[in-house]
């Protein structure tokens, strides 16, 4: 009870003082507010955007990885490179995997490219066709809202018979059940057999503005000359290292590699592409922490100084309270106490400025999702530096003498 009373007084005081000086009290704090709401904003965008990407962007399907003419590459030299050594992956290519590989659950096909299409008086541009095996029903993670996916029918027959995204489905057949419509296509008819699930917006860019067709159908369109993207499913995330390997051995066995030469294709899957992006957002996080590290040095120096000058303003009060008894603790305790609860109230402050910020850009479409472990951080942060710089304001008062206190005030 004795402790609860002595830490009951100094945290009213550090209260009271942040109550009757308003505008002091928000000039000394603005630094910790900036620095704890900067921290949480920064990490709720980054922790956001990684889970957009991953549910938007790298989403390739439940344990699905890609097998391309080319690996993530960031680099221009490297690409040059790659663009005269990797040659392009092959429909035969497909085909040997297909029908060797042991491991995988599923191989599937995908193209695209982009092209101009109507149905009756309304037309879009830009919408990506897509080439699909029927297989792809089973690995896409874009999947039928109503009708179907194409069939193996349907690319055995090469039938012009397609599955359109939500922007198709909306703005060329307004107040129209599409299914059952024809929608033009490099100026072919395709019979609407299906509506997909809707997927959203990446970067303000509309993921909704497609049309799958068969792949057979897709090469009597556009020819057998560009390279593929297989998609293959691993049984399990269990087995998705060693599918990939697989994989790779028999690539390299079909293009007569030495044990020596590197790679002339690419693999990658999710993991592959979150890890990029974490190293991207990585380098601004660092530079953030530069930022945040700068505004808590100066909350810090501003908390310090004022305590300071409380030191200086409370003397005659430290000096009575020493000749009443106070130890040399009790007085440092009251001090630093002070100064962690007014850095804590920043930090407070700051954590409810970062929300209206976060809810501000959630409203704007930006995603951002606030941790509730970025919150603790952010306010032990502050709280830690409460305690920090208040260490020598606090031992400044308790180092002084009750009779030249009680002098000094006199």
């Amino acid at each position: 009870m004795k402790r609860r009373v002595l830490l009951r007084e100094p945290i009213g005081v550090a209260l009271e003082t942040l109550r009757s000086h308003k505008m002091r009290s928000f000039l000394m704090l603005l630094g910790i507010i900036l620095s704890v709401s900067t921290l949480i904003v920064v990490v709720a965008l980054i922790s956001g955007v990684d889970r957009y990407i991953a549910d938007r962007v790298a989403n390739m399907g439940s344990n699905v990885f890609l097998l391309t003419r080319f690996p993530v590459i960031t680099d221009v030299e490297e690409y040059v490179k790659a663009n005269r050594r990797n040659k392009k992956v092959t429909w035969d290519d497909f085909e040997a995997l297909r029908d060797n590989l042991k491991l995988p659950l599923r191989v599937g096909v995908e193209l695209r490219i982009d092209s101009k299409v109507r149905a009756g008086s309304h037309s879009l541009n830009d919408t990506n066709i897509r080439g699909v095996t029927a297989n792809m029903a089973d690995i896409d993670p874009i999947v039928p809202r109503d009708g179907r996916y194409i069939s193996e029918g349907d690319d055995q027959s090469r039938a012009q018979v397609t599955m359109i995204g939500n922007d198709l489905a909306t703005q060329l057949f307004p107040g129209v059940d599409p299914i059952g419509h024809e929608l033009m296509v490099e100026g072919r008819p395709f019979l609407v057999v299906g509506i997909a699930k809707t997927v959203g917006t990446a970067f303000g860019q509309s993921q909704d503005n497609f049309a799958y067709i068969p792949i057979q159908t897709y090469f009597k369109m556009y020819g057998t000359n560009d390279t593929i993207w297989l998609n293959i499913q691993a049984r399990g995330a269990e087995w998705m290292e060693r599918t990939q390997e697989e994989a790779r051995v028999m690539m390299r066995a079909r293009r007569h590699l030495a044990p020596n030469e590197k790679d002339n294709f690419g693999i990658f899957d999710q993991a592959t592409l979150m890890e990029l992006w974490k190293n991207l957002t990585g380098a601004i996080a660092t530079a953030m922490v530069g930022v945040v590290s700068v505004f808590l040095v100066i909350g810090g120096v501003v908390i310090m100084n004022v305590m300071l000058a409380t030191v200086t303003e409370r003397t005659r009060e430290i000096g009575i309270r020493k000749a009443l008894g106070a130890r040399h603790n009790d007085i440092l305790l009251q001090f630093l106490l002070e100064a962690t609860v007014m850095a804590a109230v920043g930090g407070a402050i700051g954590v409810v400025v970062a929300y209206g910020i976060a809810a501000l850009a959630t409203a704007m479409s930006i995603p951002m999702n606030v941790s509730l472990s970025a919150v603790l951080l952010a306010e032990v942060i502050s709280a830690a530096v409460g305690v920090f710089f208040g260490v020598y304001p606090a031992r400044r008062a308790a180092s002084l003498q009750p009779i030249e206190a009680l002098r000094q005030e006199v």
